[in-house]
C-alpha cells in the first residue's frame, strides 16, 4: 500500500518507531497502535506499510518540512491521546514500552503538562464513574511512575 503523507501518518510512524525499539510488538502495544490508527483516521491496512518504513525497506513519504509543520498541538489531539491511555490501561500493567509510546505521542502532539493533567483527570473520572477499581489502581500507578512533570 502506498502511503500518503499526513499528520496522522507522521504521528503514527513516530509512535511505531518507539514500539519497535526492542524489536518486539506485544499484543498490548498492538492494541494501542490499532486505537491510534483509528483515532488518526489512517486507512485500513496501513500498519504493514508503516512497518516497512520503520524497518527501512520503504521510504517514508513524510518530509522534514512536514515533520516540522506537523509537530505540535491540533484540535482533537487530547482526545486521541486519552484513547491511547485508555487502551494501555486494558491489560494488567502499563509497561515501560507502553509508557514510552504514550510519551512519544504526547511530545509529538505538543501536549503540555497542564493538558496531560486535564486528560488524566478526565480518564480518572471515567474510571471512577464506571467503578473500575483495577483500572484506577493501574492508572494511579502509571501516574506515579510517569507523572509528566
Amino acid at each position: 500500500m502506498a502511503l500518503q503523507s499526513s499528520r496522522g501518518l507522521y504521528l503514527f510512524l513516530r509512535t511505531l518507531e518507539v514500539a519497535v525499539d526492542d524489536d518486539v510488538i506485544t499484543e498490548d502495544e498492538m492494541a494501542i497502535l490499532n486505537i491510534l490508527s483509528r483515532c488518526l483516521d489512517l486507512p485500513d491496512g496501513v500498519i504493514g506499510s508503516c512497518w516497512a518504513v520503520v524497518r527501512g525497506s520503504m521510504a517514508s513519504p513524510i518530509t522534514s518540512e512536514q515533520e516540522a509543520s506537523w509537530s505540535g498541538k491540533r484540535l482533537g489531539d487530547a482526545t486521541c491521546y486519552q484513547s491511547a491511555i485508555i487502551a494501555a490501561l486494558e491489560d494488567e500493567v502499563i509497561t515501560d514500552e507502553e509508557m514510552a509510546m504514550l510519551d512519544c505521542l504526547r511530545q509529538a502532539m505538543g501536549i503540555q503538562t497542564n493538558e496531560h493533567a486535564m486528560v488524566a483527570e478526565a480518564v480518572l473520572q471515567m474510571i471512577n464513574n464506571a467503578g473500575e477499581e483495577r483500572h484506577r489502581d493501574r492508572f494511579e500507578a502509571y501516574l506515579t511512575s510517569h507523572p509528566y512533570r
